[in-house]
């Protein structure tokens, strides 16, 4: 689908004043740079208890620029684009990076490898403009009130709030190099708090959003899942010590999917900072266990079409029915390592770095409830808490909010507990994955189930 005419002026302007930053810098001396020009517009509207909190429209132009001279390397950025500030800003850049220590890897990929095109990837909505700050306000409230008419139990609102975003960027390199980028960005949430006499207060939040104005679920439905996850936490307490089989919500499997992006990142590889260093080819995982990085999904949350130094993007399988097939590589970490790079890179026309994408484990056959089916006594996370991973020895620690299994069935809930194994014992001991997969998030999954972790409680 062609972007709006608006959209297009608005990026051939992107490109005239990129041209002409690219010509000042050689003029300066620069051996090669890289830089993203980026327009962005934004509405976000907050409510609650019924009555307007806050409501913020903002505009901005920035520019990201990665110099290099002589091997050597300097990032700047500016919201402040005009000439009389842009020109100083350029010849500072050049000083720096002549000032700058010598890198090794700073050389840019070859002009061969860079992107020539790419496919639409449907990540602008042009009728997103129909989201003003009335209908948000509007569809803010609406939320927040069907949150608070759910249950009786739900007693406060956390506030509910909508938002959208419209991005316009262009990427520009002298190597020859020139890329444009539209999207769109839309969400509704709504937060409420749950009590009783007996069992305290919890907390509910749920979200909804996408790419395109269609993907917001109606206000009333996102409304009323977070007084769902907020009233059937009520009386959460812990359970005995132990070694337990583990159910995996979808929301909480996608953290732990995302604890093994970071793993698979090129400049941790590099570096020996990930326990996934030395395992290429080796399995890593459960045969039932396979991980695609995708840039190239049509609507989807990290969707590109081309990377930070723009080199073409694919699909990639990360893991393979549980075998490691490789890594995401940056030009820099690629020659590290000796492999080619796999147009993983982001943060263009900055501090370039590898990134994921669309990350996700594939989903299975069964059903989620499936997943409970031979569970004498288990635990059901819902959430994850905290931050207890480390990268270097797998060692995987968090503090965890979910549900007792008991013969199959969900019972009460649980709370203040912490579930621990290493991460590659987790992985490996992955016993059935779910289909219960939605792309709603840059890192998803499907639910699964572990076949054992230890839990500990009182």
């Amino acid at each position: 689908m062609s972007l709006p005419r608006g959209s297009q002026v608005l990026l051939a302007g992107l490109q005239r004043r990129a041209t002409q930053i690219l010509g000042e810098l050689r003029g300066l001396g620069a051996e090669h740079a890289e830089l993203r020009l980026e327009h962005g517009q934004s509405l976000t509207v907050s409510v609650r208890d019924g009555a307007l909190e806050q409501l913020a429209e903002a505009q901005s132009l920035s520019l990201s620029l990665r110099l290099v001279c002589g091997g050597r390397v300097a990032t700047v950025t500016s919201s402040d684009l005009r000439p009389v500030a842009l020109s100083p800003l350029l010849a500072r850049a050049a000083e720096l990076a002549r000032l700058a220590e010598e890198d090794p890897q700073a050389e840019p990929p070859s002009p061969r490898l860079l992107a020539r095109r790419w496919p639409e990837l449907d990540l602008f909505d042009a009728t997103i403009r129909r989201l003003g700050a009335d209908r948000a306000i509007r569809l803010a409230l609406l939320a927040e009130a069907a949150a608070m008419q759910a249950d009786p139990r739900v007693r406060s609102s956390g506030g509910a709030g909508c938002s959208r975003t419209v991005s316009h960027a262009l990427l520009v390199t002298s190597g020859g190099f020139v890329g444009n980028f539209a999207g769109t960005r839309v969400g509704l949430r709504a937060q409420v708090v749950a009590e009783d006499a007996t069992s305290g207060r919890r907390s509910g939040h749920y979200w909804s959003g996408g790419r395109h104005l269609a993907s917001l679920d109606p206000p009333e439905a996102v409304g009323r899942e977070a007084a769902s996850r907020a009233v059937r936490s009520l009386g959460a307490a812990p359970i005995a010590t132990g070694v337990y089989p583990v159910v995996f919500s979808a929301e909480a499997a996608a953290g732990v999917i995302g604890i093994v992006s970071q793993c698979l990142l090129g400049d941790a590889v590099a570096r020996q900072r990930s326990y996934l260093a030395r395992r290429l080819g080796t399995r890593v995982a459960s045969p039932l266990v396979t991980i695609v990085d995708d840039p190239l999904r049509a609507r989807g949350p990290a969707s590109r079409g081309f990377d930070g130094e723009g080199l073409a993007t694919r699909r990639r399988v990360l893991v393979r029915r549980g075998e490691l097939q490789g890594f995401l590589l940056d030009t820099a970490s690629a020659r590290r390592l000796d492999l080619p790079p796999t147009g993983s890179a982001g943060g263009g026309g900055g501090l370039v770095h590898p990134s994921a994408s669309n990350f996700y484990l594939q989903p299975g056959r069964r059903g989620p409830r499936a997943l409970l089916a031979g569970v004498r006594r288990g635990l059901f996370v819902r959430a994850t808490l905290g931050f207890g991973f480390d990268p270097g020895t797998g060692h995987f620690s968090r503090g965890v909010e979910g549900v007792l299994i008991e013969d199959g069935q969900l019972t009460r809930p649980v709370a203040e507990v912490t579930i621990s194994r290493n991460l590659d014992e987790l992985l490996q001991g992955i016993d059935a994955v779910a289909n219960d997969f939605e792309l709603r998030t840059a890192i998803a999954s499907p639910s699964f189930r572990v076949d054992a972790m230890t839990v500990a409680g009182r």
